[in-house]
């Protein structure tokens, strides 16, 4: 990965996690201003590629597949098939914690690398970063359902004749500004699977999807 970079202090940057920071004396920033422009710059390269790659379709279906592309789940494999959990900066507490297999916190990672590499090499860089690691599987990703796993969910549920599964907060961490959801997903009474996300509905949608991964057929 540091290969792609001109700017190391860039790379590094991008690698470091705000827990890592607290623990030395602040010797570098955090990711998460590279978090912030990563973020629209990867919204932006997805919208145009396939504005261009599917020209009959309209506003919703695009929406809906951006969303599958960019969404915490798909950008935390990216992460692992770049083994970019093997190289962030945590914190002891951070890495004990499963830091390194966050699916959170890989795909922030992720979208600091594609942020970094834009202010290291211009728009170019990053087009071919997403090209390379993102848009590579678009067409499997049209061709899968494009509702959000909390519609498929309630649509899977109630076609057993069960009342629609209700999501409930099990614990809030971190500052105000960058709180950290953990939601349970409740079906029949029992609690099904647990999601995490950067807000409520962020970590309700990655409950659904395990759910549906794991549970509902």
């Amino acid at each position: 990965m540091n290969k792609l970079f001109s700017n190391q202090k860039l790379y590094l940057q991008a690698l470091t996690h705000r827990s890592w920071v607290n623990e030395n004396d602040a010797k570098r920033g955090t990711n998460e201003r590279l978090e912030f422009l990563g973020d629209a710059i990867l919204e932006f390269i997805v919208s145009e590629a396939i504005y261009d790659k599917f020209p009959n379709e309209e506003e919703g279906y695009l929406t809906a597949l951006r969303a599958n592309l960019v969404n915490t789940k798909n950008l935390s494999q990216v992460a692992e098939k770049l083994d970019i959990g093997s190289e962030i900066f945590l914190s002891k507490g951070e890495e004990d914690g499963g830091g390194r297999t966050n699916s959170s916190l890989l795909a922030d990672t992720v979208e600091a690398i594609i942020g970094a590499l834009f202010l290291d090499q211009g728009i170019e860089a990053s087009k071919k970063f997403v090209q390379e690691n993102i848009l590579i599987d678009v067409d499997k990703k049209a061709s899968l359902p494009l509702k959000d796993p909390k519609s498929l969910l309630q649509e899977k549920v109630q076609a057993q004749n069960l009342p629609a599964p209700k999501y409930q907060v099990v614990s809030e961490n971190g500052p105000d500004h960058n709180k950290m959801f953990t939601v349970e997903v409740v079906i029949d009474g029992k609690s099904t699977a647990q999601g995490t996300g950067r807000s409520k509905s962020e970590a309700e949608q990655d409950a659904a999807s395990k759910a549906l991964e794991s549970v509902v057929k």
